[in-house]
């Protein structure tokens, strides 16, 4: 997901900038699906990016048109005041563009009753927080947004902003301090149930974000600080989920594209692709909104989906991404229109799918044909380059961890390795942006299989750096022309 960078503003139709006042002049079939009046703050959500409003607002907007309960949105920006500037003067509205194969589709959500800057708004924000009619916290701040330590996997006491938060800040500005502050004041008006829920791309992430909350409070001096734990272990649920959409960054062209469409000038416009999947676990403490009539889906246990993303649609993504560098495409759908880019997926997906673990309800090949379908949409363009970055980061996750458990079993491996050649070629031919740049840079002053395992050891893969035969298979695949979809057997 990324975020809508800054833009300067689109030319003005004729009919002025969206806002309530002007929404009658937007097309009848354009306009919001709920009744705003009926609407009230009762789901908060930190990090009012344009990955929360093509995603989790739309689906919200959906389920109130099927059970209304009043469900708006009190979004806040833990940062930059832009998301504030663009919808605050458009009282919340902002329209959401999908781009289908066959043409764009436009129209203005309307589940956002209120926008809130976590800095400048902090009492109104922990205002709603402690709020009873307030029974949902959703967040997408990005995995850096957790504050985590990366030895422990919990908070990180070091950081500036946990420190910071922590020393009593008048308006906290981590999330997880924000939250914190927040229960604190809840249990103090009455402590009615919440659910709070991580949308953001990490396993396990309602167990991450407990976790997280949890050693907050236990790091606080506050009087109540046991009272406060013992509440929330009973009282505040952290269901995790899986959510997907590809939702690029906003251009002056998608600005455009909506002005068209509404007759009115959008500063707050988000375009995503038509896909959209929401999986939570059904463990709410408190009242929450239909969206299973939005198409999200409740399940005992999110982890199966969350591998199967990660390891089919994140790993052949980054393929896609490797593959296409080498073969000078600027887009997943360009690398999709090659001869190769379709067998490719297939062939990764099919070899990866033997890893993941049995799990009722989901329709692997369904999801595989999903895939191809998304990849080569050529209305997305998104970009290869942005994909290939950070590899020595996503690697890890989406193909070592398939790879080593599928050898562990005694499963034959020649697509996941090619995979990771076509990275490894990528990282002396044509680098993208990565943290470990200049290492891996400096691997390739090793000579044939010191430089792969070298490579492994920049990604922290000791036991596959000591896995002799796949080092030559990888050197192999360096050494001599291949196909992307046909590797040589070892």
């Amino acid at each position: 997901m990324s975020a809508t960078p800054r833009h300067q503003a689109a030319p003005a139709p004729a009919g002025g900038r969206l806002s309530a006042a002007t929404l009658r002049a937007v097309p009848a079939g354009s306009r919001p699906a709920t009744d705003r009046g009926a609407l009230r703050p009762r789901i908060v959500h930190l990090g009012i990016g344009a990955f929360h409003r093509a995603h989790q607002a739309v689906c919200t907007e959906l389920a109130e048109v099927s059970a209304a309960g009043g469900w708006g949105i009190a979004g806040v920006t833990q940062r930059s005041r832009a998301v504030v500037d663009a919808l605050r003067p458009q009282d919340g509205l902002y329209s959401l563009t999908e781009r289908h194969p066959d043409g764009p589709v436009t129209r203005v959500i309307g589940t956002v009753t209120e926008v809130l800057h976590a800095a400048d708004d902090g009492a109104r924000l922990t205002e709603l927080l402690a709020s009873p009619d307030v029974t949902v916290v959703t967040l997408t701040v990005t995995e850096k947004g957790y504050r985590r330590d990366p030895a422990t996997g919990g908070l990180d006491p070091a950081d500036p902003l946990i420190r910071g938060d922590l020393a009593g800040a008048t308006a906290p500005a981590s999330a997880v301090g924000q939250l914190a502050y927040g229960l604190r004041a809840r249990l103090r008006s009455g402590g009615a149930p919440l659910s709070v829920v991580s949308c953001d791309n990490m396993a396990g992430n309602g167990a991450v974000l407990r976790r997280l909350v949890r050693e907050f409070l236990a790091a606080t001096g506050w009087a109540e600080r046991e009272r406060l734990l013992e509440w929330t272990a009973a009282s505040v649920a952290f269901p995790s989920t899986v959510v997907d959409r590809i939702v690029p960054a906003t251009t002056e062209a998608d600005l455009r594209t909506a002005a068209r469409a509404l007759t009115l000038r959008d500063e707050g416009a988000v375009t995503a692709e038509p896909f959209t999947q929401w999986v939570l676990e059904d463990a709410f403490a408190a009242d929450r909104p239909r969206w299973e009539a939005g198409g999200a889906r409740f399940v005992a246990d999110v982890a199966p989906y969350q591998l199967t993303k990660l390891r089919l649609l994140n790993g052949s993504h980054s393929l896609l991404a490797y593959l296409g560098l080498a073969a000078g495409c600027g887009t997943v759908a360009d690398a999709m229109a090659t001869g190769w880019g379709e067998d490719a997926v297939r062939a990764f997906c099919a070899e990866a799918a033997a890893s993941l673990p049995p799990a009722d309800g989901l329709d692997i090949p369904g999801y595989v044909d999903s895939l191809v379908r998304r990849f080569a949409n050529p209305a997305m363009h998104h970009r290869i380059r942005q994909i290939a970055a950070d590899g020595s980061l996503k690697i890890p996750e989406r193909w070592l961890a398939p790879l080593r458990e599928l050898r562990a079993t005694g499963h034959d491996t020649p697509h996941l390795t090619a995979a990771l050649a076509a990275w490894a070629r990528a990282t002396r031919d044509t680098p993208a942006e990565d943290p470990a740049a200049d290492e891996l840079r400096r691997a390739w002053e090793r000579p044939g299989p010191d430089a792969v395992r070298t490579l492994l050891l920049l990604l922290g893969a000791e036991d596959l750096a000591e896995d002799t035969a796949l080092v030559k298979a990888v050197d192999r695949e360096l050494r001599s022309p291949t196909t992307p979809v046909a590797p040589r057997r070892h």
